[in-house]
């Protein structure tokens, strides 16, 4: 078996006396799709900040094909980022931009393409989410489901050989979250990329993973695949998956 694109060794992470990582381990195959779940502020935000460096750990490491990223100076982070694409919980676009400027913005900020090239391959991501012709529009313009969309078409861009996902349903009707489910679905398949998604929507969580990890208390409480997630005795997650009130996690 070949060895994980990405490997997260005995992460800790504390902010002050709160210690919300204590000694996370988790190996990212390459094209694999995982899922973090866990309560709001368990950890997975700041989990997923750790893959692109925008927090340091207090212990433990991230390692990129066998590359510890933590030795990375500023030009070697600045191209390793550049292999990710990331889609923020609320979409994070600019409301003064045109979806076209919005989608191309890193495009152009990497001085590697021409206006023209910028601009057909903002044209070419926007297809492949779905919203060919919206280019000259601005995100006030757009439904929800449509901005999440046009922060897919952002994520992709620079085509990316992973893609994070923050909360990717959040604020999202049910008939939405489910097209931005299939959606991300798809472009794994499309593009090949492997993906990286936190949530506590467990519809989407059973949705778009091949393996699910659940955070509790700092700590990695369960592992596995949908069905093994869905069929467990551990009361945790089975108090999580289900909504209960009633069980060993305290709100």
């Amino acid at each position: 078996m070949s060895a994980p694109l990405i490997k997260i060794e005995n992460l800790r992470k504390a902010f002050d006396s709160h210690l919300v990582l204590d000694g996370v381990n988790i190996d990212i195959n390459r094209g694999e799709s995982i899922v973090v779940i866990g309560q709001s502020g368990c950890g997975k935000s700041v989990l997923l900040k750790h893959l692109i460096r925008l927090l340091e750990p207090d212990d433990g490491r991230v390692t990129f094909d066998g590359e510890d990223i933590s030795r990375f100076d500023f030009y070697e982070l600045t191209d390793y980022r550049r292999r990710f694409g990331m889609l923020f919980q609320s979409a994070a676009l600019f409301d003064s931009m045109t979806v076209e400027e919005n989608v191309g913005l890193g495009l152009k900020e990497s001085r590697q393409y021409s206006a023209k090239q910028t601009r057909d391959i903002v044209n070419e991501k926007l297809e492949l989410v779905g919203l060919t012709g919206v280019g000259e529009k601005r995100p006030a313009e757009l439904s929800g489901g449509m901005r999440k969309r046009v922060g897919l078409a952002r994520a992709i861009a620079g085509t990316p050989e992973v893609l994070l996902y923050d909360e990717p349903t959040t604020g999202l009707d049910p008939i939405t979250a489910d097209m931005i489910n299939e959606l991300i679905v798809h472009l794994r398949e499309k593009l090949q990329v492997t993906s990286v998604a936190v949530t506590h929507d467990m519809k989407s969580a059973f949705q778009i993973a091949d393996r699910i990890v659940m955070l509790h208390n700092g700590k990695i409480e369960f592992e596995g695949t949908p069905q093994e997630v869905s069929t467990t005795s551990n009361p945790v997650v089975r108090q999580f998956i289900t909504g209960s009130s009633v069980g060993p996690i305290q709100a």
